[in-house]
């Protein structure tokens, strides 16, 4: 019990260091006042994607620039993403020549109903904010894409054991009330559950599961799962597929051996088989509304944990979505979009003294974070793009 004491608290740890450091490291300094941020402030990758005509996604600038204070505009489709990797792979299929310092900041009642409840040395509370957003149009659908500062494993205060303060649930409540969207969709990396998943597969669910084992553990909504009935497009999936696997060599993964020449491994090393992204949709590609698995924690699927029996991926956020809708009168649409930023880990690797599993499962997530995330807007594309008449 001790040593799952401390692997629990030592995942806990390593997803707030994943998220905070992320955010760091990208220098989301936004644009002062009145100015866009400078190219050379947030350098982008700059893709070449042959999108279908007519539904190239067409970025939307506000003028005069908004306060950060003020209520967010209206669109049909409202797009909510977490981390700055996931930030960068949405600007810069999403809002192409507008990266993500160049998005709005948005910190609308954030002292009066926000800073009370979030704990001290979360992301937000740092840069006083909410999120940052931008407006872009596909095809004939107006979508506004929200980056979030608030997250379930960040920014929780105890109230008791194992039940803690939720800000992010009061954010999407916000934003849906003041964007007024038809649909909601939150995406970002997720982890792999299934041994046939590749890197850079994404999954689309309308279905979302909590799975609580740290701070939210005694929550009456821990293992609720939540489902939003509507017939999601598809008929831009197939065109989405073929621009991400045109990124696919961004997916390779290198040779592999032992970590010594103390094993009897002549070599070369081992080369990994090609990654072939691809969208897997609930009800299509795996059973209707199954599930993606929100945690508290650095959660990800093995070999051995058969975590595919549960979810179709593992995340720490999406269920919130799931709950809120739940308690709305009217609510939106919703669907999680989740790319595969780590596959499901070899459960034959050590755990102890140092836990190789978790350590892979993070190398995966940091070198293939961006990358993933270009697989994950494109996804997201596909279903906005099959909203356009």
């Amino acid at each position: 019990m001790a040593a799952h004491i401390h692997d629990l608290a030592e995942r806990k740890q390593i997803a707030r260091l994943l998220v905070a450091s992320d955010n760091e490291a990208a220098g989301l300094a936004l644009a002062p006042e009145g100015a866009l941020a400078p190219e050379t402030a947030a350098p982008r990758r700059k893709l070449t994607l042959p999108f279908p005509a007519g539904l190239a996604p067409k970025p939307r600038p506000i003028a005069p620039r908004p306060d950060p204070a003020a209520p967010l505009p209206t669109a049909t489709v409202l797009v909510i993403t977490w981390t700055a990797d996931e930030l960068k792979g949405l600007a810069d299929v999403l809002t192409p020549g507008f990266g993500g310092a160049q998005w709005y900041p948005y910190s609308r009642r954030f002292t009066e109903d926000y800073a009370g409840n979030i704990r001290k040395g979360a992301p937000a509370l740092r840069v006083h904010r909410l999120g940052s957003y931008f407006l872009t149009d596909i095809g004939q659908v107006s979508t506004l894409c929200f980056k979030s500062e608030l997250h379930l494993n960040q920014d929780g205060i105890a109230t008791g054991t194992g039940t803690a303060t939720l800000p992010v649930k009061a954010l999407l409540r916000q934003l849906i009330a003041e964007v007024r969207p038809q649909v909601v969709l939150t995406i970002g990396t997720s982890g792999g559950v299934a041994p046939d998943q590749d890197l850079g597969d994404v999954v689309v669910t309308r279905g979302a599961k909590f799975r609580l084992a740290s701070e939210f553990r005694n929550e009456s909504f821990n293992g609720q799962t939540f489902t939003s009935d509507w017939q999601l497009p598809t008929v831009q999936f197939p065109p989405a597929v073929q621009l991400m696997r045109q990124l696919a060599d961004r997916l390779a993964e290198p040779g592999f051996g032992p970590p010594t020449k103390r094993y009897p491994f002549p070599g070369p090393l081992l080369a990994a088989r090609p990654n072939r992204p691809d969208i897997k949709l609930d009800g299509v590609a795996m059973p209707a509304f199954h599930p993606v698995l929100t945690t508290d924690y650095f959660e990800y699927g093995t070999s051995a944990n058969h975590l595919d029996q549960e979810g179709c991926a593992v995340e720490m956020g999406d269920a919130v979505l799931g709950l809120l809708c739940a308690e709305l009168p009217a609510p939106p649409h919703w669907a999680a979009v989740r790319n595969l930023s780590d596959p499901a880990i070899n459960a034959d690797l050590p755990t102890s003294p140092l836990n190789m599993q978790t350590h892979w499962a993070v190398w995966y997530y940091v070198t293939y974070g961006y990358w993933t995330s270009v697989m994950g807007a494109l996804a997201t594309w596909a279903i906005i793009g099959g909203l356009s008449p």
